[in-house]
């Protein structure tokens, strides 16, 4: 099994960016000898994001394309249900904005992950971590939000991302990549299941 897991570098106050960090830890817990992980920093930069996302799919084909984020905002591990194609104003790293407020020409107003988000939260439990999770239908509207639906499109849905708070508020690393080995975990599990059942329909 494939996964690729991407997060973000600095940007605006975020000079240390805790999903990376978490990302990091994640990297340090593994998830299985039978899954290979593929991690990626995704620059802050609307243009290099579509230049990217692409070249990542063709390069590994993953089963599932994962994204981490940092939610300045948040004060839990949240799990986004979907990207959205209109609304952004704010400036990148490079001071640029598309003209058109828009991730990809024609496309939908909202994707939504094959991964059902609520499912995930439900089952998962890190009593050990101390961890709060949530699920979420606005991944913000800037560059979170817009490489998520430029992947949710080009995956056809085999996309998933989770925001995590800055470090210290209230996580430390190490639970933020205890959290990310959780959720991803669960994420693969719910997945499987689905697949199963949908197989399981086509031979009936």
């Amino acid at each position: 099994l494939e996964r690729n897991l991407i997060r973000f570098g600095p940007f605006g106050e975020h000079t240390i960016n805790a999903s990376w960090v978490a990302v990091q830890e994640l990297e340090k817990l593994g998830l299985g000898e039978d899954v290979d992980l593929y991690v990626y920093e995704i620059p802050v930069d609307y243009q290099k994001v579509l230049d990217l996302i692409p070249s990542l799919w063709k390069r590994h084909n993953p089963q599932l394309f994962i994204h981490v984020g940092v939610s300045g905002m948040s004060t839990t591990v949240t799990l986004e249900k979907c990207g959205h194609n209109h609304g952004y104003k704010g400036l990148d790293n490079e001071c640029y904005c598309p003209d058109t407020h828009c991730c990809i020409q024609g496309g939908p107003d909202c994707l939504e992950s094959v991964v059902d988000m609520d499912t995930v939260c439900n089952r998962i439990a890190a009593p050990q971590l101390d961890v709060v999770f949530s699920v979420s239908k606005d991944a913000g509207r800037y560059l979170c939000d817009f490489t998520y639906y430029a992947s949710l499109h080009l995956s056809h849905g085999k996309s998933a991302f989770v925001h995590v708070p800055p470090l210290g508020k209230p996580y430390s690393a190490e639970q933020l990549g205890g959290a990310l080995q959780t959720i991803v975990r669960e994420m693969l599990n719910v997945l499987e299941h689905s697949a199963a059942k949908i197989n399981c329909k086509m031979h009936h």
